[in-house]
């Protein structure tokens, strides 16, 4: 069975892969920096931003500490990653990835439901 994922407040609209970059960009837009996707398996993706970095999160079930991408090397640190509860964080840097990439993982996730052969993540269980 192939993996549908909806944004979590939108309802229930199926987000395709080739359309979640979009959507990403178009709530960036509006100001909202925290995106939560879930799937038709209940596992959740978090993508969350500072419009240049983004930390995006790959969680198995509820409270499940997941796995996220990472930058190794990246050095120092970025603010302004904006919470939709009002919280403002601050991350190292090798714990987000450009803006750029997370698009990418984004849609690779959505689209095949695993991360890309190439990216760079963690297991944080």
């Amino acid at each position: 069975m192939i993996e549908s994922w909806v944004i979590d407040d939108d309802g229930s609209v199926p987000s395709s892969s080739e359309a979640v970059v979009d959507t990403l960009r178009a709530r960036i837009d509006s100001g909202q920096l925290e995106t939560w996707l879930t799937s038709s398996s209940g596992r959740t993706e978090a993508f969350v931003t500072n419009t240049e970095r983004a930390m995006v999160v790959l969680l198995e079930e509820e409270g499940d500490p997941g796995e996220h991408a990472v930058d190794p090397g990246a050095g120092g640190s970025s603010d302004g990653f904006a919470l939709s509860h009002g919280q403002h964080d601050e991350y190292p840097n090798e714990d987000t990835v450009p803006i750029g990439e997370a698009f990418r993982l984004v849609e690779h996730i959505v689209g095949a439901g695993f991360w890309p052969a190439d990216a760079r993540w963690v297991v944080d269980r």
